[in-house]
């Protein structure tokens, strides 16, 4: 069979995934979006260490960045690299390496998490730990959102205490509701 005529590759069902597992672009919120560039932002500040607002001017010239929240991506871009020292801090106990061996997606991924704990009150921070999983998911290495839940899911008692005690004893609850069924 030549390469002109060799059968076309299965099309994938249309769901918001890809085959990998990871969201379709199409079905992406503006916030997502807004995570993807920092995360980009974010990861060439880590490696080239650049200044925030060459970095901010490349990554808003990127395709697609318009479907973006833009001010969420200004949050998080400038609320990282400003806070950065303080979000290591925080990172470097739940890790079980020196912060210099963790891919500069997953770090990055991680500054975006602790950052949005700390200053986004209105992402409940179940959304914020799924959000950063499918980051890590989609832009780092084979198991890098398990070691990114791993971490993420370890600060979030600490840094959102009162909704993760909320939210368990609401999981702990439905969990005795559903037994006595």
């Amino acid at each position: 069979m030549s390469e002109l005529t060799a059968p076309r590759p299965p099309r994938q069902p249309r769901k918001g995934t890809t085959s990998t597992g990871a969201r379709k672009a199409a079905s992406k919120s503006n916030r997502s979006r807004a995570r993807e560039f920092a995360l980009q932002a974010l990861y060439q500040h880590i490696l080239s260490g650049n200044d925030a607002a060459a970095i901010d001017a490349f990554t808003r010239d990127l395709a697609g960045f318009h479907k973006a929240d833009a001010a969420h991506y200004d949050a998080l871009l400038h609320g990282c690299i400003a806070s950065a020292t303080e979000l290591d801090a925080l990172i470097e106990p739940k890790l079980d390496r020196k912060l210099s061996e963790i891919s500069p997606i997953e770090h990055a991924v991680m500054w975006i998490g602790v950052y949005e704990f700390q200053n986004c009150m209105d992402v409940p921070w179940r959304v914020v730990l799924n959000e950063c999983i499918e980051l890590a998911k989609e832009f780092g290495g084979t198991d890098g959102h398990k070691y990114v839940n791993g971490v993420l899911n370890g600060l979030a008692p600490q840094l959102r205490a009162t909704e993760v005690a909320a939210d368990k004893k609401a999981d702990s609850a439905s969990g005795a509701a559903d037994a006595a069924e």
